[in-house]
């Protein structure tokens, strides 16, 4: 497999004021390192979105709408059959995807893709069949969450607590996001049968929490404790840590501000620099997040409040995955927002 060398940037944030609700960034450190040891897992993706690994295994999300497998350091292709056609709208397509966790029984997963109807884009999450590298759509859980130009979310995760999460953005329009019956703006929590759960904080509804302009990565610490990443307007990205039931803040207030009955974040990019987080994973209490105006791994140590680049120089990055002191991450420079290289996009692999 071909070794490639890339810059890591790192790049130290100051420890900022210490009040919780007046938190500022300051001057930045930067020094500049060089990575021997990244190599290439898999070349010329189509637009990957989400990384699942299982048995060795690596499953990516395509948003054109495939499914990459890659084996023994091969690619295989499978397609994925929809019920409906997917959007062409900007952002959109076949975002969210992950094994389920009796896979190797039932060769399902679940998935979260933006689809058209009468001319308007919508998004759904539904479950898939594996059959001969062709993937079926076989039941929708939850249909009809708002979309729009842009801002689709679409994260899947599975939480500890063994339920689906899923990211949903406010579908361009700020509003509904404030709006407990609309499901934009939100991150959602479902039964694998795609019931509500008894235990979610808002009665009858899928609703975790909200507030939220356009998440696109989720993760959980050792603990329990939920966290997710979300894209800020022309700055002020966020790392958030999430409770249930509790409103981050969209569009009421962005980055440092506060108001009362709403949640500040734990880091953010501030007024003058865009990291535009999408997938993200935990390790070892600090959260590895995938930059992708950022064009950077990123790293946010959650005891010292410091954060840096990991890894820069391969252009726009959509998700991380940890195995084993292992990281792996994709490109996404075929976005339609990259400038892709031959090669592009692709899975890389890195020790941490």
């Amino acid at each position: 497999m071909k070794k490639a060398a890339a810059l890591v940037s790192i790049l130290l944030i100051l420890a900022g004021c210490t009040d919780e609700n007046n938190r500022q960034q300051e001057d930045q450190e930067v020094t500049t390192a060089t990575v021997e040891n990244e190599e290439s897992l898999a070349a010329k993706l189509n637009t990957p979105w989400q990384i699942n690994h299982l048995d060795g295994n690596f499953y990516l999300s395509e948003r054109t709408g495939t499914i990459t497998k890659v084996e023994n350091g091969e690619s295989i292709r499978q397609s994925v059959e929809l019920q409906r056609p997917l959007s062409s709208a900007a952002e959109a397509g076949l975002l969210g995807f992950v094994l389920a966790p009796d896979f190797n029984e039932t060769n399902e997963a679940y998935a979260y893709y933006t689809y058209e109807e009468d001319g308007q884009p919508f998004n759904a999450i539904v479950v898939l069949e594996l059959q001969n590298d062709q993937w079926s759509e076989t039941k929708v859980l939850i249909d009809g969450i708002p979309s729009g130009s842009f801002h689709h979310g679409g994260r899947l995760a599975f939480g500890p607590d063994e339920k689906l999460y899923a990211t949903t953005g406010d579908a361009s329009n700020p509003e509904l996001a404030q709006d407990l019956n609309s499901l934009a703006g939100k991150i959602l929590r479902v039964n694998l049968d795609g019931s509500i759960p008894d235990d979610n904080p808002f009665k009858d509804s899928y609703v975790y929490s909200y507030g939220h302009r356009n998440p696109q990565g989720l993760t959980w610490a050792e603990d329990g404790t939920m966290y997710a990443s979300e894209h800020g307007p022309s700055a002020n990205d966020e790392i958030n840590r999430i409770t249930a039931g509790s409103n981050y803040g969209w569009p009421e207030i962005t980055g440092n501000e506060s108001k009362d009955g709403m949640e500040s974040p734990i880091f953010t990019s501030g007024d003058n620099q865009t990291w535009a987080p999408s997938g993200m994973a935990y390790y070892e209490n600090q959260l590895f997040v995938a930059g992708l105006r950022g064009e950077a791994v990123l790293r946010f140590d959650l005891e010292t409040g410091e954060n840096d680049e990991q890894i820069s120089n391969l252009g726009r990055i959509r998700d991380v995955y940890i195995i084993n002191g292992q990281l792996y991450f994709i490109s996404n420079n075929t976005d339609g927002r990259g400038t892709p290289g031959e090669n592009d996009d692709q899975l890389y692999s890195v020790p941490l």
